[in-house]
């Protein structure tokens, strides 16, 4: 082993050296395998599970040193060939689909394009449909992969007959947004995808140790009719395991991360059988020494090699993902809980209550690898506290509260006992996915503006202790605002088709609210806001901005008026917690100037959060006349964009007043040693790079040859020095 670690580290060849650090990794792990699998066969050659066993052992022995031998010779194994170029299939044909959807509109040929696109997506819906149809996959999350596939279907038909419609021309107005569209309907269908591998993720990692604990027990105790059963169970297991791991691969464009989890899911497959071989092993003979040492050992071996399995998945799945779907689950496990305890079902009580703890405890693991991953500063320290408060004091109440309704819970007469108060109860569970939502929410503090995706599947979380189910959720996003009126369903269609003068005024007002976002970029991004509440809600009004000003464009997430009116609500809520932030900042401070300018900002901000309010529900006016669509929102769009303008300007004075407070004036002798209300603290510069990486285009450029300096005579510089 000690000879092979020296020659992977001398490898090029980047396949060649993970064959090799596969193959020292099953001598490694195999070699107390194959001794105790050896003694059983001598002790109990008459059992044919202990021969599989040895068998299994010995022949993964030998191909690992096969495999290292090849190696050493400068040959490539069997497992390399196998392994390599495998990437997830489904998110590289989407990836595909988007780049061929862009076509040059004076070439197109319908002929050749619209069937070749048309196969390329019924493949790529075709696996869909495997997900869809997996066994773990929820109906909502089945349904919203359906409506997407469909919604991608129609936008592509759309798109084309665009492009036929634009054949020879240069491209117009209508086919960008079609082009735009079919990009969004693409997304919305890889997001939809993407958690259906989280939801089966976090489902079937979540009680990895259960199976194995049975079969191991009824080995023990000899009963060979329950191995059996069990056995059974176990296998169903490590086939849902190894499912889910390839679901997870076909999502993911990692491909190292990839190979990665197809290498431990092909170990979970090849060891599972084995592990029943020695549990009958075991139940035989469940008083032989060498038998319980078997046992042990492969049951080791099949734990770790789930840890590894886990840990793999875990890094081809974004941390975003995996938070968003198990805030989700634990929200659905919450509300079963509380309905339980209604219902005085103590058995269906405890099993969720006991996934509630598994899910909490798996968030806390995956967060805590992922915070390995960052320099330790307020971030991670605000990460991490959040995830010791669920698991150190949340999830421990949460405990008491159910255990005491268990033991309260009368098996006769279903009754609950006076000790147990339902609404602390629920007040618990509450508390629960407020942790867990916490945690999300530190996380994501890091995120840039552009991390954050068009999400139309923000899942709105329920009062805990309802039992509405998300299906009956009211979706505002399918309402038509112009059911009288054919071809426009929203107000964002409305102001696609604004006549070409409205337009121009629009965009004016758009250029001068870009001009104040610039000063809000040069003021606020040079702050660091970790632990500073001031920059992070002044960027979340921004951010909100920004899309009404896209909503006046007709573009932009925003498509009803309605959802206008929520992003103007939320603005204001931001806008009330930054008022009370920085009046707390105001409180502070001495009798100033600095203080009068702080409250006058502040006075504006309410000011112009009650206009966003107002002009955000004035819906454009649509009327059909003689077949032609006519929309007049002009006024309604330039006050809303005038309103997002003045509103820009009063946070950025806000940010400077409240850091002009906060800095330039001492505290009170009384409040030294309190903790600042907010961190002053400026963002560290971007990292760039030493050398200056090669474009592509560059790279394939050919190599010419540099020109020479001409040499010159000494006399001819002389005789030229001469004439000056």
């Amino acid at each position: 082993l000690e000879q092979s670690g020296k020659r992977q580290q001398e490898l090029m060849d980047s396949m060649m050296r993970d064959e090799l650090a596969a193959a020292r990794a099953v001598l490694k792990k195999h070699s107390m395998m194959l001794l105790t699998a050896s003694k059983v066969y001598v002790r109990h050659p008459e059992l044919g599970a202990a021969k599989e066993n040895r068998d299994y052992v010995l022949r993964q022995v030998c191909e690992a040193v096969n495999t290292i031998s090849d190696v050493a010779q400068g040959k490539r194994g069997p497992s390399a060939n196998n392994l390599e170029g495998q990437g997830g299939e489904l998110a590289a044909a989407l990836d595909d689909f988007d780049d061929r959807v862009i076509m040059n509109s004076l070439t197109y040929d319908d002929s050749k394009m619209r069937p070749a696109l048309e196969e390329s997506l019924e493949s790529i819906i075709s696996g869909s449909a495997l997900i869809a149809d997996s066994s773990c996959t929820r109906d909502e999350r089945r349904e919203k992969i359906v409506m997407e596939c469909n919604a991608v279907r129609q936008a592509l038909q759309e798109l084309l007959n665009e492009y036929m419609n634009n054949s020879g021309n240069p491209p117009t107005e209508r086919l960008n947004v079609a082009i735009e569209t079919m990009g969004l309907k693409t997304n919305d269908l890889r997001r939809q995808l993407r958690k259906a591998v989280v939801d089966h993720v976090a489902d079937s990692f979540l009680d990895s140790g259960v199976p194995i604990n049975l079969l191991v027990s009824a080995a023990l105790a000899g009963d060979e009719q329950q191995v059996s059963e069990y056995s059974k169970l176990f296998t169903e297991h490590a086939a849902k395991l190894v499912e889910v791991a390839n679901l997870a691969c076909s999502m993911s464009t990692n491909e190292d991360g990839v190979k990665m989890v197809r290498h431990a899911a092909q170990q979970i497959a090849n060891l599972c059988p084995q592990v029943i071989n020695a549990a009958h092993v075991l139940a035989s003979r469940s008083k032989s020494k060498p038998a319980q040492e078997n046992m042990d050992i492969f049951k080791n071996a099949w734990e770790q090699q789930v840890r590894l399995l886990t840990d793999a998945v875990d890094d081809i799945v974004t941390v975003d993902d995996f938070l968003s779907v198990s805030e989700n689950h634990i929200l659905e496990d919450v509300n079963r809980c509380c309905l339980a305890l209604q219902e005085k079902d103590a058995e269906t009580l405890d099993r969720i209550a006991e996934a509630i703890q598994g899910r909490t405890n798996r968030i806390g693991d995956v967060v805590a690898t992922e915070m390995d991953n960052y320099e330790p500063g307020v971030y991670t320290e605000r990460v991490l506290s959040a995830v010791r408060m669920l698991r150190g004091q949340i999830l421990p109440s949460f405990s008491t509260k159910v255990n005491e309704a268990i033991n309260s819970i009368d098996p006769a007469g279903g009754a609950i006992g006076a000790n147990v108060d339902e609404n602390e109860f629920i007040d618990a569970s509450r508390m629960v996915y407020d942790g867990v939502r916490d945690v999300r929410r530190a996380v994501l503090l890091n995120r840039g503006e552009g991390d954050y995706e068009s999400d139309t599947d923000i899942e709105a979380a329920s009062e805990v202790g309802s039992s509405i189910p998300e299906s009956q959720k009211h979706d505002t996003t399918n309402i038509d605002e112009y059911p009288e009126i054919t071809g426009i369903t929203n107000a964002r269609e409305a102001m696609k088709i604004l006549p070409e003068e409205d337009k121009i005024k629009i965009a004016e007002q758009v250029a001068e609210f870009k001009t104040e976002r610039q000063k809000f970029d040069r003021e606020v991004s040079k702050w660091d806001d970790n632990g500073n509440d001031v920059i992070v809600l002044a960027k979340h009004m921004c951010l909100i901005m920004m899309e009404m000003t896209d909503f006046t464009r007709g573009k932009g997430h925003l498509k009803t008026t309605m959802d206008v009116i929520e992003a103007a609500q939320k603005i204001s809520e931001a806008g009330t917690k930054l008022d009370k932030l920085a009046r707390l900042i105001a409180d502070e401070c001495p009798e100033s100037s600095t203080k009068k300018d702080l409250i006058a900002y502040l006075q504006r901000i309410a000011l112009y959060c009650h206009q966003l309010n107002i002009t955000s529900k004035v819906k454009a006016d649509v009327q059909n006349v003689s077949g032609e669509l006519i929309v007049s929102g002009l006024d309604s769009a330039t006050s809303l964009i005038q309103a997002a303008k003045n509103l820009m300007n009063a946070v950025v004075l806000t940010v400077k007043a409240s850091y002009v407070a906060s800095t330039k004036y001492k505290k009170k002798q009384v409040d030294k040693e309190a903790a600042p209300l907010v961190v002053w603290k400026m963002k560290a510069p971007e990292k760039k790079p030493l050398v200056r990486p090669e474009a592509p285009e560059e790279s394939r450029l050919k190599v010419r040859r540099g020109s020479t300096k001409k040499k010159q005579n000494p006399m001819e510089i002389l005789s030229d020095f001469d004439q000056i």
